[in-house]
């Protein structure tokens, strides 16, 4: 194994020291930031902004997480308009995926694992131009679930074709969860990975080592995913992450793309409040962004 090991570390890709912390940072010199998933609509982010300022609340991004052909011209540029009014990130999901497709694998149990990912030519075509739509109304982040895609409209972003201040996010549905996939997807344009749910710390590591992008990682997840709830590890998953988005409020939900209503969007909020509690009990020095 040693011979294995070094090769990967010619490759930038280390086996992670015991009690690894690291010292990597957002461009603030912050280590952590808090996202809530799954509001997919302007109503559920009304919600949720009011929320936060009725506890005072600070979050720095949500994702909507059904797609953007499901939502209309005037619903996206309400959503931006919201959230640039808040200081807030607004990242939507590409649309055109198997699930929404014709494909019969992708409603089994062995071809679900298929289901967020694009097949053929053609879907290629509609998921980029759900993307440039998105783009044109003002949108500047995007949810990815396939590498193709990924590597495809990053190299657009490059060439000028679409907005060069557009960020590209991975969803943990995409299923990576090792340094070599982290470094691949940081390779061909990605600006934000999630890795799948359910990483050990010593993963998270391996992960935050070999990568200098954010690494987004989920406090709690909703039934379909496990439903298990991280909160007193999170002072970990910020030493170790760092810089992370903590992505919060996900055991809400009974599935991905769940509808948020407005008493949800609250309980989303009172989850940020049980981690934020959860770090200034166990970790207070740890430095958020503004």
């Amino acid at each position: 194994m040693n011979e294995t090991k070094s090769s990967l570390k010619r490759l930038g890709i280390e086996e992670p020291v015991p009690n690894y912390i690291s010292k990597k940072r957002f461009s603030d010199g912050a280590q952590y930031r808090f996202e809530v998933p799954g509001i997919q609509s302007p109503e559920a982010l009304k919600s949720l902004l009011a929320a936060c300022e009725e506890y005072g609340a600070n979050i720095h991004r949500v994702t909507q997480t059904k797609g953007i052909m499901l939502l209309n011209d005037d619903e996206i540029e309400e959503m931006v308009s919201l959230a640039q009014d808040t200081n807030l990130k607004l990242f939507l999901s590409v649309g055109p995926r198997a699930t929404y497709d014709t494909s019969a694998t992708a409603q089994t149990k062995e071809g679900s694992r298929i289901g967020y990912r694009l097949r053929g030519y053609s879907n290629l075509v509609h998921a980029i131009e759900d993307v440039k739509r998105a783009i044109d109304l003002g949108v500047r982040g995007i949810v990815i679930y396939d590498e193709g895609l990924l590597w495809a409209i990053a190299k657009m972003r490059s060439n000028g074709e679409i907005a060069k201040d557009t960020k590209f996010k991975l969803s943990a549905h995409a299923g990576a969860g090792n340094p070599a996939s982290a470094k691949l997807f940081e390779n061909i344009g990605l600006d934000s990975f999630n890795p799948v749910r359910d990483l050990q710390m010593d993963m998270i590591a391996s992960i935050r080592e070999a990568i200098d992008i954010p690494i987004d990682l989920h406090t709690e997840n909703p039934t379909s995913t496990g439903g298990f709830i991280r909160h007193y590890e999170v002072p970990e998953i910020i030493k170790v992450g760092a810089p992370v988005y903590l992505k919060t409020g996900g055991s809400i939900a009974k599935h991905h793309s769940w509808d948020t209503t407005e008493k949800e969007a609250n309980l989303r909020i009172k989850q940020v409040l049980l981690v934020q509690n959860m770090i200034k009990r166990y970790y207070p020095e740890a430095i958020v962004s503004k």
